[in-house]
């Protein structure tokens, strides 16, 4: 079935729909990671996008039960260059086009990705329509400008649990998990770092939080504007310094807000497996994994007791903070890599070791 993407700014690019069929709006970005197609689109971080995979074939290795981040797919629409006629893997259970038309996401296929993702570094994420339904490009390109784009949008509360629940009753320190959208793959990693782990929704007071007598509290990733999820900043504004607290991604930039700093959009994005971080302590670069649209000013939290650990080596905007007296860190990359490397993992043992030398 032929489909057409339009941007906001009149660029149309032709191709075929795989997965549902429909129209769909959202703002447009790019994804250079090679291969984790299945955990970036179960990401909740991409609800209200679109997501444009630079590498060329995807598909290739089918769709399982077991890498999903989430409990569904966020995005919008799947954006790519070829869909593979073939899913070749032991693991695999059906393909991704079955699985996009199961949980009812678009997908088109045949565009030119590479022409796609440049003119998005030169203008910048924007709003886009898929159809397959309707044919006016003029008519897309009044829908893709009429549509929401992120700022301003709190969509953390589309994406997270709706009552708390268990994900592991074992481990020597117990975590509480603000979930903004948290990936499955950051429960895993703390699950195997001897925590026992209580996810929260994203509206969960302070106070329901101590109830629970936790050692240390996790603020997980999520999409949209951070500066719109007060219930979450104010929950946070109250843990900082009663309980050790670890920030990821979006976690950051709330913890950032909950510490009087301020917010921003980048132009187009950090999404991928291929982001190189300095670490300022050790002066080790690691290459993470990355998704996220808006950033912690760093200029902002100047004065606030807070120590800049972590600088984007592509751009120099801030990927890691820590509070100088009080315990609590965090980052704007992925240290749970799901898809992507592992450099960061270590991040989780250091919480752990934060949540012990509390207790000490």
């Amino acid at each position: 079935m032929k489909a057409k993407l339009a941007l906001e700014d009149g660029t149309i690019f032709h191709g075929y729909s795989f997965g549902a069929a429909g129209e769909a709006s959202a703002e447009i970005i790019f994804n250079t990671s090679m291969t984790g197609y299945q955990e970036i689109i179960t990401d909740p971080s991409y609800a209200g996008q679109m997501v444009v995979m630079t590498y060329p074939l995807i598909g290739n290795y089918g769709v399982n039960s077991e890498d999903k981040e989430s409990r569904k797919p966020f995005l919008e629409a799947l954006v790519i260059r070829e869909l593979s006629c073939v899913e070749s893997n032991w693991r695999s259970e059906m393909s991704l086009s079955e699985y996009m038309l199961k949980n009812n996401v678009l997908g088109i296929q045949g565009i030119d990705t590479r022409a796609l993702t440049r003119h998005i570094r030169t203008k910048g994420a924007m709003r886009a329509v898929v159809s397959t339904d309707d044919s006016d490009e003029t008519n897309l390109v009044k829908k893709a400008k009429s549509s929401p784009g992120l700022l301003g949008r709190n969509l953390v509360k589309d994406v997270t649990c709706d009552k708390p629940y268990n994900w592991s009753k074992k481990g020597r320190f117990k975590v509480a998990v603000i979930d903004c959208g948290v990936k499955y793959n950051i429960l895993r990693n703390l699950e195997a770092n001897n925590c026992s782990v209580k996810v929260f929704p994203c509206h969960t007071s302070s106070e329901e939080i101590f109830l629970e007598n936790p050692d240390g509290v996790l603020i997980s990733n999520g999409p949209g504007d951070p500066a719109t999820v007060l219930d979450v900043i104010d929950t946070v504004k109250s843990l900082i310094g009663k309980l050790p607290v670890f920030g990821i991604c979006l976690g950051q930039q709330i913890i950032g807000l909950a510490l009087g700093g301020k917010t921003y959009k980048l132009k187009f994005g950090h999404h991928g497996g291929n982001h190189p971080v300095k670490d300022i302590v050790s002066e080790k670069c690691y290459i993470t994994s990355q998704n996220h649209g808006f950033c912690v000013d760093i200029d902002s939290l100047c004065g606030n007791d807070i120590d800049i650990t972590h600088i984007n080596l592509n751009d120099d905007t801030l990927e890691g903070l820590a509070h100088k007296r009080l315990p609590l860190f965090s980052v704007q990359f992925h240290p749970e890599a799901g898809p992507g490397p592992r450099d960061a993992q270590g991040l989780f043992r250091y919480f752990t070791k934060m949540m012990g030398e509390s207790h000490a």
